[in-house]
């Protein structure tokens, strides 16, 4: 397949290295030292020049690309790339945007703007941020099968009961799957004999139920503790989308916002929601709130200084969970090194829903690992497919090193995937997946 990327900063990068092994990719971009770093650093072809004007489209041979994605960081851009890749050719476009109203528009009318699919940033951050709050002792989750399976992964803190014990010990429910242990900067398939340690990060699989019974093994305070206080730090649009989202779970957050027109506008916006106008790192003000008892804080403000500042003051408050917005990818480790517990970058996850994307075709759902150290995907298996038809033990040495199975959705139901459980024809199953493996899996099975 043959695609051209419009804008090679975070979002564009991540997504021409995740193509570019199987296929042709160009890039674009108007800064002539990104476009000759992303020459040097990746295997794609990058160009210099306005990727919204017809005469870099032509350069680039747009007109013969099957798939178009406009991933700058100007909204208004990106809508225009895909305007003008449609009177030059036939390619399906994505565009990239950062406002929920053009989202919105387009979901009225598909295909407005030239744009085949829209990737809403800020809403993807939001989504983003309010699952992992649904599942207070985890830092990333997912859902796979219709919601009957749910990926999740663990820290092990210091004070966590799982600690030198080894998986066999921790594995004590039916219908779930240690997929990995993720130590340092290896990923390690578990084993029986496979003993946790202090600052592991442990991925399992299965229903939502055992995942949850699993979370309170791992982390008994922070899952016992039921999420009903939640404040969220900032009233730009990440925050009103975390807060609206909160709300459709029976959620009635408490949003704090400096600005007082701002905070106005607000609460007008979202009357389920208790709109403070204050400022986030007055003390004073915030102990009359009972800021410092909040289950979970996120911080959403307009820089990542700021997000950085509050989410520690919120810990060192007693907040349970902090979870802080990072605009650069680069300081994410950084935010979760010196306190945070959970760093969102919204340029990350969009590249990861335009990348699953791409994707669809091979598979059913596509979740990212730790910036693609890993992956966990679902694939519907037909009757060719080296996983049918054998136990699973058996049939799981036909594949790379590097795979699990997680889990498999059969009519509806959750089987769990043990060494003797034979998979049939049409069954959904969820893989994790070593990311140096992943193309060669997913063209496998």
């Amino acid at each position: 397949m043959r695609v051209v990327i419009v804008g090679a900063g975070e979002v564009g990068s991540h997504i021409a290295a995740s193509l570019a092994d199987s296929h042709d990719v160009v890039v674009i971009d108007i800064d002539s030292e990104r476009v000759e770093q992303m020459n040097y650093s990746h295997d794609v072809l990058a160009l210099t020049g306005d990727g919204a004007s017809l005469e870099t489209l032509e350069a680039a041979d747009a007109a013969s690309a099957d798939l178009l994605i406009a991933s700058t960081d100007d909204d208004e851009t990106n809508l225009a790339t895909c305007g003008t890749a449609k009177a030059l050719g036939d390619a399906f476009t994505i565009a990239r945007v950062k406002h929920v109203g053009f989202l919105r528009t387009w979901e009225r009318s598909r295909g407005t703007f030239g744009v085949d699919f829209m990737v809403c940033s800020n809403l993807l951050t939001a989504e983003d941020i309010v699952q992992v709050i649904g599942l207070p002792a985890a830092v990333d989750v997912d859902w796979f099968a219709n919601g009957l399976v749910q990926m999740a992964e663990f820290e092990l803190g210091e004070d966590s009961p799982l600690l030198g014990r080894t998986v066999s010990e921790a594995d004590q429910f039916e219908l779930l799957t240690f997929a990995a242990i993720l130590r340092d900067d290896a990923v390690e398939l578990p084993r029986g004999d496979s003993k946790l340690e202090s600052g592991d990060k442990v991925v399992v699989i299965g229903t939502p139920e055992t995942v949850h019974q699993f979370a309170q093994r791992a982390a008994p305070k922070a899952a016992a503790a039921d999420t009903e206080t939640v404040f969220v730090v900032g009233g730009s649009e990440i925050g009103v989308q975390v807060a609206r989202l909160l709300q459709t779970r029976g959620i009635k957050p408490r949003l704090i916002e400096q600005d007082p027109d701002r905070a106005r506008e607000v609460a007008e916006e979202l009357p389920a929601t208790l709109v403070l106008n204050v400022d986030a790192t007055d003390t004073s003000a915030l102990d009359r709130e009972n800021f410092g008892m909040a289950d979970t804080v996120v911080a959403t403000l307009d820089n990542d200084q700021k997000n950085l500042l509050v989410s520690l003051l919120a810990k060192r408050l007693g907040v349970d969970q902090t979870i802080a917005v990072v605009e650069t990818g680069a300081y994410r480790e950084l935010f979760e090194t010196v306190g945070v517990d959970i760093a969102v970058n919204p340029r990350v996850v969009t590249a990861e829903e335009i990348t699953r994307f791409t994707r669809e075709q091979t598979t059913e759902k596509l979740a990212f690992i730790e910036d693609d150290r890993a992956e966990v995907l679902e694939v519907e298996v037909g009757g060719e497919s080296v996983l049918v038809g054998r136990p699973i033990r058996e049939s799981i040495a036909d594949l790379p090193e590097g795979v699990v199975v997680g889990a498999i959705a059969r009519a509806g139901a959750l089987v769990s995937p043990r060494g003797e459980t034979v998979i049939e024809p049409g069954d959904h199953v969820v893989l994790f997946v070593d990311e140096t493996v992943a193309a060669e899996v997913t063209a496998t099975v």
